[in-house]
C-alpha cells in the first residue's frame, strides 16, 4: 500500500485536449456456455456500419453469438430515416424467430456524430429485453494512458466509449497521472494533478475541458471520490506530521470535514451508493483492511474486511450490497468481490498484479488494471465470474480505469 501511496508524489502536469493515438482491443477471455444466437441484419438506408456495432456489443458481452437467420433464435432489423433538423433517427426490430413475436419496435435519434452511441444504446435495448437486466454498452471510462520509455514517458487521461472506440485525450503529462474518477452526473471527473510543484486535485468538465483546482493544500491531496450527489469529494490529505486520513470536501464552500483521525495510513475513499458511509483503507491493524464511517467529523470507525491479511482499494456496487477491492492469494494481487451482508468473498480475478477495480454502472461488471507480458491492460469480469474480457492498448500501457454513469 506504500508504494501506491508513494506514486502520488509527481510533478509538473500540463493541460491539453487532443486525440489519442493509442486505443483499446477487445478481446473475449471467456463467456457463458450457452449464449444466445441471434442475427443481426444490415439497416436499411444507413450510411454508418450502426448494425455491425450492434452486434459486436452484444457479442463481447459474452451472452450472445452472431448467427446465420436459420440458426438464430432472435433477429434485429433497422432502417436510418432520413435526417431531419440535422439529426438521424433510426428505426429498429426485435423478433423472437422461434414464435414470431415481436419484442421491440422503437427508435433512437442522435446528431449524425454521436452514431455510436445511437447503436449502442439499440445494443442496450436488446439486451435488457432478452436477458431482463440492464447492459452499459452506452456509457464511457476513463483511463491514464503511458507512452514512450523511462525517463520520457508520457502520462494521458483518456476518455472512450466503454468498447474502447472514440479515445479523447483530455489531460497530458510528463509524469503521472492518476485516481481519475467520474461525477454522478458524468459531467466531470476529479483527478490528481501536480502542475504547480505540489500536489492538487482538479475537477474538469469533459465536454468543455473547463476545470478547477479544488484541493491544493500542503502534503499529499489524493484519492477524490465522489458523494452520489455529487456535492462532496472524500480525499485523501496529510496532517502536518504527514499522516494520511479521509476529509470530506463541500466543492460549493470549500469547508472541509476530517472523518478520521488515526496514527494509521486512512486511504482510498469511496463512497457507499446512499451516501451515508465511506468506505476506506487502513493499517490501523497491522495490515491493509477496509473499513467504513459516516462522514463526519470524529466518526466511529467499523472493519469490514476480515478474510485474508490484505484487502485494499474498495468500491461499492450501485446496489450498495457489494465490495469490489484488492486481495492478496499468496504473491499474487487479485480483484475480489466482498457480500456486505453476509460477509462471504469471492475472487474473480486471475491475474498476479490486479488493481483499481470499479463497477460498471448496472453493477454487473467489473473493470480493472493488470499486467500481460509486461504491459499494463486493463480487463472485465463479471460479477458472477463467468464472463472476462481484456482491453488491450494498440500501444503503450493503460491503467487506472474508471467506468462512468449512465448517460442520459
Amino acid at each position: 500500500m506504500i508504494e501506491r501511496l508513494c506514486r502520488i508524489l509527481a510533478y509538473c502536469v500540463m493541460f491539453i485536449a487532443a486525440p489519442v493515438h493509442a486505443q483499446l482491443q477487445v478481446d473475449i477471455t471467456s463467456g457463458v456456455t450457452a449464449p444466445v444466437p441471434i442475427v443481426i441484419s444490415p439497416f436499411t438506408d444507413d450510411v454508418q456500419p450502426s448494425a455491425s456495432v450492434v452486434g459486436q456489443d452484444l457479442a463481447r458481452s459474452g451472452r450472445f453469438v452472431l448467427q446465420e437467420r436459420t440458426r438464430a433464435d432472435y433477429i434485429v432489423t433497422g432502417r436510418a430515416l432520413p435526417p431531419v433538423e440535422g439529426r438521424v433517427t433510426i428505426e429498429f426490430e426485435l423478433v423472437n424467430l422461434l414464435t414470431g413475436q415481436r419484442l421491440l419496435a422503437e427508435q433512437v435519434t442522435a446528431a449524425p456524430s454521436a452514431w455510436r452511441n445511437a447503436a449502442h444504446r439499440i445494443a442496450d435495448r436488446v439486451y435488457q429485453r432478452i436477458l431482463g437486466v440492464r447492459s452499459a454498452f452506452a456509457t464511457r471510462v476513463a483511463y491514464v494512458a503511458v507512452d514512450g520509455v523511462a525517463p520520457a514517458l508520457r502520462y494521458r487521461l483518456v476518455v472512450a466509449d466503454a468498447d474502447g472506440e472514440n479515445p479523447r485525450t483530455i489531460l497530458d503529462s510528463r509524469l503521472p497521472i492518476m485516481s481519475p474518477a467520474w461525477s454522478p452526473d458524468g459531467e466531470s471527473i476529479a483527478y490528481v494533478s501536480f502542475e504547480t510543484r505540489s500536489a492538487a486535485v482538479y475537477v474538469q468538465t469533459v465536454r468543455t475541458a473547463e476545470r478547477r483546482r479544488v484541493s491544493a493544500r500542503a502534503g499529499v491531496n489524493g484519492a477524490p471520490a465522489w458523494s452520489p450527489d455529487g456535492k462532496r469529494l472524500a480525499l485523501t490529505l496529510s496532517s502536518a506530521s504527514g499522516n494520511l486520513d479521509v476529509h470530506v470536501l463541500e466543492l460549493d464552500t470549500g469547508t472541509l470535514t476530517r472523518v478520521t483521525e488515526h496514527a494509521a495510513i486512512d486511504t482510498e475513499p469511496v463512497w457507499s451508493s446512499d451516501g451515508t458511509v465511506i468506505y476506506f483503507t487502513s493499517d490501523r491493524a497491522g495490515g491493509p483492511q477496509i473499513y467504513r464511517a459516516n462522514p463526519v467529523a470524529g466518526a466511529a470507525v467499523q472493519r469490514v474486511s476480515f478474510s485474508g491479511n490484505y484487502n485494499a482499494r474498495p468500491r461499492a456496487s450501485p446496489d450498495g450490497r457489494q465490495l469490489a477491492h484488492v486481495t492478496r492469494e499468496g504473491a499474487a494481487y487479485r480483484i475480489a468481490v466482498l457480500d456486505l451482508q453476509n460477509g462471504s468473498v469471492r475472487v474473480l480475478s486471475k491475474g498476479t498484479q490486479d488493481e483499481s477495480p470499479g463497477f460498471s454502472p448496472d453493477g454487473g461488471t467489473l473493470i480493472y488494471a493488470g499486467r500481460e507480458r509486461g504491459q499494463g491492460v486493463l480487463a472485465t469480469v463479471s460479477t458472477d465470474g463467468l464472463i472476462s474480457q481484456r482491453l488491450q492498448a494498440t500501444s503503450g500501457d493503460v491503467r487506472e480505469p474508471a467506468w462512468g454513469p449512465f448517460r442520459p
